[in-house]
């Protein structure tokens, strides 16, 4: 059972989690805003924490992002809004899903079990140690090992998420990959959120690569594949 995080400023929503949570077994913290939410995980080791965006004192986003300076805990945002920009900010910050209002408490337990299943069991595989991809007498280099990756000597900051799309890509350069084998790939096989997703973090690795992005393209009606223009 988990130790659960609920941050929200509304009273409602708290008991709503909390209901669901205590059913399943779990043990419930609370939290009225971001502030109050990053002094109790300063303090105390939460399993995986659920957030409103839309909060007083400090938004949801400003606490994932201090959060995230000194825990890697799971992060769950829950939005009012479905909008692209609320979704790319949250996957920037370094959230692990979203999640719009109004949602199903049984499937926020779904997707917390989720999560947590990919975070107690990742996968173990033999990865490369090194890959170097050359575009215009430049170099993109990823350590995977490290989780390191250069763009011509300068190192990039990403997202897990990314970060691991990127790997898998590199893992499989020149094979076309349909969604769902990327979406299984990073998400697991109990991913319960759509497309959307996947093509959002898509967007923001093609922006962090910057002239590296055309490797990335587009396999129509399929999904995506990496080219080594070397």
């Amino acid at each position: 059972m988990y130790q659960i995080l609920v941050v929200d400023d509304e009273m409602r929503i708290r008991s709503l989690i909390r209901k669901y949570a205590e059913f399943e077994g779990h043990t419930v913290t609370e939290a009225q805003d971001g502030m109050e939410a990053v002094m109790l995980c300063r303090k105390y080791k939460f399993d995986i924490i659920i957030m409103d965006i839309m909060m007083p004192e400090l938004d949801g986003f400003s606490a994932c992002r201090e959060i995230r300076k000194f825990s890697s805990t799971p992060i769950i945002m829950l939005s009012a809004r479905g909008e692209e920009y609320d979704r790319i900010n949250g996957f920037e910050v370094g959230i692990d899903d979203y999640v719009v209002k109004p949602f199903s408490g049984k499937e926020l337990m779904l997707r917390i079990e989720a999560i947590m299943k990919r975070v107690k069991n990742p996968a173990q595989e033999e990865k490369p140690k090194n890959v170097v991809i050359e575009v215009d007498g430049g170099k993109l280099t990823a350590d995977i090992t490290a989780r390191i990756v250069t763009l011509d000597g300068e190192r990039v900051e990403m997202s897990p998420k990314e970060a691991d799309i990127l790997f898998y890509f590199l893992q499989n350069k020149g094979r076309a990959l349909d969604r769902e084998q990327i979406i299984e790939k990073v998400w697991g096989n109990n991913y319960l959120g759509d497309d959307r997703t996947l093509d959002t973090h898509i967007k923001m690795l093609r922006k962090r690569l910057g002239r590296y992005a055309s490797c990335i393209a587009t396999v129509r009606s399929v999904g995506y594949r990496f080219d080594d223009p070397s």
